[in-house]
C-alpha cells in the first residue's frame, strides 16, 4: 500500500486492515516575507540581467577575457535567480493528481541544470584562456576597468537587495551567486590595474582561470547537492541508524523500528517514512505522534509517515532478508 507522499512501503499481507497508518504534517507559512522573497529576487534578476549585457559588450570592446568570462558567469547567475523567482512562484501552486508534491522539485531540477551549464562555462573560459596565452590579444585596461568598477556597484546592490532573508534556501542560494560575482568583479579590477599599470595583458586570460576555478567549484557544489536530492538521496547529516537507535531509546513504547527510508523534496524539506513494532501493552494510536514529535524536535524532520506493524508480522524485515538500513 503506498503512502499518501508517494513512497511505495512494502506493508504486510493482512496488516492494513488493523495498523495505524499516519503522517506527521507541520508547515509554517509567512506569505507576506514570500512575496518580499519573491520581490527581492526580481530586483537582483533584473539589476544583474541588466549589467550582463554590458559587461558582455564592455567585454567585447575591451578585449578582456576576465570581463568576458564573468559574463559567463553572470548568464549562470541570471538563470539562477529566475530559477529561484519561478520556485517560489511555482512552490505556491498545490498539489494535483499528477504531481502530489505540487512543484517544489522544480528549483532541485533547475539547479542540477544550471550546475551542469557552469561546467560548460568554465570550460570554455579555460580554453579560450590558453588560446590567448598562446596569441595574446589586446586588452583595453581603461575601457576593462570602467566596465568592472561599474559591475561591482552594480552587484554590490544587488548583493544588499538580496541581504535581508537569509534563512530561504532561494534566497541564500542568489546570494551566494552575486557574492562570486562581486569577487569576479575585483579580479577584473585587479586585472585591468596591472594592465594599466604594466602593459602585461597576459594577466587578463591568468585571473580568468581563477574566476573558471571559482565557477567550477560552485557548479560541482550545485550539482552534487541537487544530484543528490533528485536521486532521493538521504537528507545531509541525517544518520537512518541514529534514527532508529533514537526512537527506540527516547520512546519505550517502541519495540523495533524498520523499513526507515528518508529523502528530500527540496534542500529545506527532509521526508522520512518508517515502520515500527509496539511493546506488549502499548498503545499504537499514541505512538505515531510521538514519534512525529520526536522526529520534529531531535531531527528537524517535520513530515514523516508512520506505519504501526502488529506483533506477529511476517514481512521480509522478520524472515531474515533485511534492507541495508534495517
Amino acid at each position: 500500500m503506498p503512502d499518501s507522499d508517494g513512497k511505495g512501503l512494502e506493508v504486510p499481507q493482512g496488516a492494513s486492515d488493523h495498523a495505524p497508518h499516519d503522517h506527521g504534517h507541520h508547515h509554517g507559512h509567512n506569505h507576506g516575507v514570500g512575496v518580499t522573497d519573491e520581490r527581492r529576487i526580481a530586483w537582483a534578476f533584473f539589476i544583474i540581467f541588466s549589467f550582463m549585457i554590458v559587461e558582455l559588450i564592455g567585454g567585447l570592446a575591451a578585449g578582456s577575457l576576465a570581463l568576458l568570462a564573468d559574463a559567463g558567469h553572470m548568464v549562470s547567475d541570471t538563470v539562477a535567480l529566475g530559477m529561484s523567482w519561478a520556485a517560489l512562484r511555482l512552490g505556491k501552486r498545490g498539489a494535483d493528481a499528477e504531481r502530489s508534491y505540487g512543484y517544489k522539485r522544480f528549483e532541485v531540477l533547475v539547479a542540477f541544470v544550471n550546475g551542469c551549464t557552469l561546467f560548460v562555462i568554465a570550460g570554455w573560459i579555460i580554453y579560450e584562456a590558453i588560446r590567448r596565452f598562446t596569441a595574446p590579444v589586446e586588452v583595453l585596461g581603461g575601457t576593462m576597468l570602467a566596465v568592472a568598477i561599474a559591475g561591482l556597484l552594480a552587484n554590490f546592490v544587488a548583493f544588499l537587495v538580496l541581504s535581508g532573508n537569509r534563512e530561504n534556501l532561494n534566497i541564500r542560494s542568489a546570494w551566494l551567486h552575486v557574492l562570486g560575482d562581486l569577487l569576479g568583479f575585483v579580479v577584473a579590477i585587479i586585472a585591468a590595474g596591472i594592465i594599466l599599470a604594466t602593459g602585461w595583458s597576459p594577466i587578463d586570460p591568468l585571473l580568468s582561470v581563477v574566476v573558471a576555478v571559482l565557477i567550477l567549484r560552485s557548479a560541482y557544489q550545485i550539482v552534487k547537492s541537487s544530484a543528490h536530492i533528485l536521486v532521493e538521496g538521504v537528507p545531509p547529516g541525517l544518520d537512518l541508524n541514529a534514527v532508529r537507535a533514537d526512537l527506540s531509546t527516547a520512546l519505550p513504547e517502541v519495540a523495533d523500528v524498520h523499513h526507515v527510508h528518508a529523502w528530500c523534496l527540496t534542500a529545506e524539506q527532509p521526508l522520512v517514512t518508517l515502520h515500527v513494532r509496539c511493546k506488549p501493552g502499548a498503545d499504537p494510536t499514541a505512538i505515531v505522534p510521538a514519534i512525529n514529535r520526536r522526529l520534529k524536535e531531535r531531527f528537524g524532520i517535520a513530515h514523516s509517515t508512520v506505519q504501526v506493524d502488529p506483533p506477529d508480522c511476517e514481512d521480509e524485515n522478520h524472515q531474515g532478508v533485511r534492507d541495508p538500513i534495517d
